[in-house]
């Protein structure tokens, strides 16, 4: 009798997109975002994705003494994998960006595989009474451009390659999918190649079910066996595209980085609640979640041990 597949959940609890007037649940703190991690750990999260914030107003810190008080505290409570962003705010320098895996050396870290436009402005209308400046200007901001060029990621790579850290691919698009194939092509990136595409966000491809398909039929053809896919949705996005690719053959990532809301309308309470419901479309697949080490096996991680945090 052949064993059910095993799929691969990560939970991105806090990012740099939401702010927190948004929402009440959106951890800002130290302690909030290492209880939403181990939360979404113990809910079936095999690997987390972690920013962070200043706890005084919520806006993004990426230095590396914001995140060492959740790293440690995670990593003694929880054996989930820990995924480190690269991709920071798309106003930071990519040295900025790049500064906390370098110094924590996590086992996986973000690499956001192109440029493109970055568009919050719509968020407005559904939050029009922000409480901090910044947060308006953030949002509001029609002109963000999100650069990673080819000199930028390739920078992020012999950056972090050395240290063991591998990558989840972050792709928006389908030139990003040619970007990812030009680095393998060049021996800069090692299969098996961890790709997360991305759905639904403004600047990026759409979140049709075609569009799902296309960004699939093109990783197929370019990376063939050597690759894991995962996707992720953005805002109402989330769960039908997190549905789709679990029947797809893929993996998916949840989270209130990617979206506040746990149906139309409503608001989720805490990340372990959208992953229990990544968890209920998985199960109802009669498939099951990939655990840490099954997540680590199958991405060619370094270990727990070998980060330094």
């Amino acid at each position: 009798m052949a064993k059910p597949r095993k799929v691969i959940v990560t939970c991105a609890v806090t990012g740099a997109i939401h702010t927190p007037s948004m929402s009440p649940h959106l951890p800002v703190t130290a302690a909030e975002i290492a209880e939403a991690a181990i939360g979404a750990a113990e809910a079936g999260a095999a690997i987390v994705h972690l920013h962070a914030r200043d706890p005084r107003d919520g806006r993004p810190d990426q230095t590396p003494e914001a995140f060492a008080p959740f790293l440690g505290v995670i990593k003694q409570a929880s054996d989930c994998v820990v995924n480190i962003t690269t991709g920071g705010a798309p106003t930071m320098t990519v040295e900025e960006r790049v500064r906390p895996a370098e110094h924590h050396r996590p086992e996986v870290a973000s690499l956001n595989m192109g440029s493109m436009n970055f568009g919050l402005f719509p968020m407005l209308k559904r939050f029009p009474d922000l409480e901090h400046e910044w947060e308006r200007d953030y949002v509001g901001n029609k002109n963000i451009i999100f650069n990673n060029s080819f000199g930028q990621i390739e920078y992020i790579l012999t950056t972090l390659l050395p240290l063991g850290t591998r990558f989840e691919f972050e792709c928006y698009d389908t030139a990003h999918l040619y970007n990812l194939k030009y680095f393998l092509d060049a021996g800069l990136v090692k299969p098996p190649l961890f790709i997360q595409t991305v759905f639904g966000l403004m600047g990026g491809i759409g979140a049709h079910p075609d569009d799902v398909m296309h960004m699939k039929r093109t990783a197929d053809r370019l990376f063939g066996d050597t690759y894991i896919w995962s996707v992720l949705g953005a805002g109402k996005n989330q769960l039908p595209i997190a549905a789709m690719a679990a029947a797809m053959g893929g993996n998916l990532r949840v989270g209130l980085e990617d979206s506040l809301w746990i149906g139309p309308g409503k608001l989720a309470r805490s990340n372990a609640e959208q992953v229990a419901k990544a968890r209920q479309i998985v199960e109802g697949l009669g498939l099951q979640l990939a655990t840490p080490d099954e997540a680590r096996e199958a991405l060619a991680l370094k270990g727990a041990d070998k980060v330094g945090f």
